[in-house]
């Protein structure tokens, strides 16, 4: 019954505490998700042909910086915004006011500030670039927003990483507290402290394992029922991220529960008799 009980216990900090490392990699993969879909323009001038525009696409696309790029005709701009406006700017203009351009977006890593200079720097040597558009403000509010974001996530799960600590070492200290005479016993006998820890390392290891499995279960079902409502969201919770959350709470149940029942027990081997009934 207390094995049962410990394990309940150990497994409700453990599914806190994977919830937590959850949003933190949600988080993460959230920030790199919007940061590759914020979109540069690169507006050519009417001197590049269409053959020169796709050649200086493929040149961009062997770039590290770019994750993808499309481009768009002088012809499909304009069927895109007669589409958009519901009139033919061209009708009334006398002739098609776009220009050719390429759609192209970063990779995570170069979404940010000192990265995106040096980037319209290396495209507008082409000379045949006219300008590159990209929205400057809002990547500097989502950089800004980010790092604000992982600073409050980071120090939320090392909280929660001490919380859960005292959580589950005083869940089992009482359970080996209970058994503080028999430890003194077998001391009494001979019995060596390996001797001594051995079982009860081997017990907390099953209730740190079962706690874990038990988490990672109910983990599961929680991902499984939000991805189920909002299908979107498997671009942000991906099967790499779900796979760090179930081993970090495998690793993290299985090691604080060994490493507390080793702390509590050497309290009580090393303890006098006398002392044992005034605690």
């Amino acid at each position: 019954m207390q094995f049962i009980t410990s394990s309940i216990s150990t497994m409700l900090v453990l599914l806190l505490l994977g919830m937590v490392v959850f949003f933190v990699l949600s988080a993460n993969n959230l920030s790199t998700f919007v940061r590759e879909n914020i979109g540069f323009t690169i507006l050519v001038s009417d001197d590049m042909k269409e053959a020169e525009a796709l050649k200086f696409q493929k040149e961009l696309n062997a770039c590290p910086f770019v994750k993808e790029s499309q481009y768009i005709s002088k012809e499909q701009a304009l069927k895109e915004q007669t589409e958009a406006m519901g009139t033919d700017p061209a009708e009334f203009l006398g002739s098609n006011p776009f220009t050719a351009s390429i759609e192209i977006k970063l990779n995570a890593a170069y979404a940010h500030p000192d990265s995106v200079d040096w980037i319209e720097k290396r495209i507008l040597e082409n000379k045949k670039v006219m300008e590159v558009n990209y929205p400057e403000d809002l990547l500097d509010d989502v950089n800004r927003n980010i790092r604000k974001i992982s600073f409050f996530l980071l120090g939320l799960a090392a909280l929660l990483t001490l919380i859960s600590f005292a959580l589950i070492n005083n869940t089992i200290r009482l359970a080996i507290y209970s058994k503080r005479f028999l430890i003194h016993t077998m001391k009494l006998v001979g019995a060596s402290w390996g001797f001594i820890r051995r079982p009860f390392l081997i017990r907390n290891f099953w209730i740190g394992l079962v706690a874990a499995v038990l988490a990672d279960g109910v983990l599961l079902g929680m991902v499984y029922m939000l991805v189920k409502y909002e299908p979107e969201l498997i671009d942000i919770i991906t099967p790499q991220s779900l796979l760090w959350v179930m081993l970090s709470v495998l690793v993290f149940g299985i090691t604080i529960t060994l490493m507390c029942a080793y702390l509590s027990i050497n309290k009580y081997l090393r303890m006098k008799a006398s002392a044992l009934y005034y605690i």
